[in-house]
């Protein structure tokens, strides 16, 4: 299997910088950090103590999903928590730990808004923030906001645009959501000046356009070989449209079986397999330029401390510093 070689990331704030590595994989966790397999809200038992637990064992990243609606066809309510609100409390409570978003579904609010809640948990936080964002997969919530999913696509374009302006000083802009002339500006700035933005799936936009803007990629677990694919064309596509590389992270879920031996099998966007394995299988998405995988324990059946003891004392030590 080729080894993808990068030769460096630009530099942003804490969290980009200390999660995304060239040529290295990291580790986080979705939250909530529990098992929830048999309906789509968690308990949020123990939400803030296991994030504070991730931390102290060395995970590199927590990332909170924006689901504004429990919507039944989806099945998973996340952490039901509105994400910003949440960011500020994760923000007082931990000290290292990346603050991640995976991810804000930018036509669903108004972009001011986005801009100013992520500057200010960035700040708040000491620039851990990773704001992922995305257009939006769930049909069903566009209607009870009175907003056309099929318009999804440009109002993603434009809501990224204005989220960027709000970096600048007094930004003079015009777009769909609003226009500046110069004379106002939006305080706070995030602590580099910039706001990570990692792009989730195609969002309804040219891959080009992605590679161009985005401060990197999120995409979902496939077939190793499929993937080392797809991360080669995102390699190539950022290296003709930027100076600097850009990484790409994907989630997996994960159901840690006592036994260290036990072979993958298949769950839903993931495997239950055994320790050994799991090391090997992240391995390989090193080799293939993966940058960080955000691990899911919602189907995990064994205790979830002593799962994520395991996963620090077993898995870890091979990914992070």
């Amino acid at each position: 299997m080729k080894t993808i070689e990068v030769t460096g990331f630009q530099s942003i704030n804490r969290g980009y910088n200390s999660v995304f590595r060239p040529n290295r994989l990291s580790l986080g966790l979705v939250v909530p950090i529990e098992s929830y397999p048999r309906g789509p809200v968690p308990t949020l038992e123990h939400h803030i103590e296991r994030v504070q637990l991730a931390e102290k064992l060395g995970f590199s990243a927590v990332w909170l999903r924006d689901v504004p609606f429990n919507v039944p066809s989806f099945g998973d309510a996340g952490q039901t928590y509105d994400p910003f609100v949440y960011l500020g409390l994760l923000a007082g409570q931990t000290k290292q730990i990346a603050l991640g978003v995976a991810s804000i579904i930018l036509p669903m609010r108004h972009p001011a808004h986005v801009a100013k809640a992520a500057a200010t948990a960035d700040v708040l936080s000491g620039g851990r923030l990773i704001l992922g964002v995305a257009s939006g997969d769930r049909p069903e919530e566009y209607p009870a906001l009175n907003l056309p999913f099929a318009e999804r696509g440009a109002a993603f374009r434009e809501s990224f645009d204005y989220i960027r302006h709000m970096g600048e000083n007094s930004p003079a802009f015009e777009n769909g959501f609003g226009s500046s002339k110069g004379g106002l500006d939006m305080l706070p700035k995030p602590t580099s000046g910039k706001l990570p933005l990692l792009i989730t799936g195609g969002s309804q936009q040219d891959p080009e356009w992605i590679a161009r803007n985005g401060d990197g990629w999120m995409t979902y677990p496939r077939n190793t070989g499929v993937q080392a694919r797809i991360i080669s064309d995102w390699r190539a596509r950022v290296e003709a449209v930027s100076d600097a590389d850009k990484p790409m992270m994907q989630p997996l879920y994960v159901d840690l079986t006592e036994d260290p031996d036990t072979s993958p099998q298949p769950i839903h966007l993931g495997f239950r397999l055994g320790v050994n394995h799991l090391r090997d299988y992240l391995r390989s998405l090193e080799q293939i330029g993966m940058n960080h995988v955000a691990l899911n324990l919602r189907f995990n059946q064994a205790d979830i401390e002593t799962t994520l003891n395991r996963l620090a004392d077993d898995v870890l030590p091979d990914f992070d510093p």
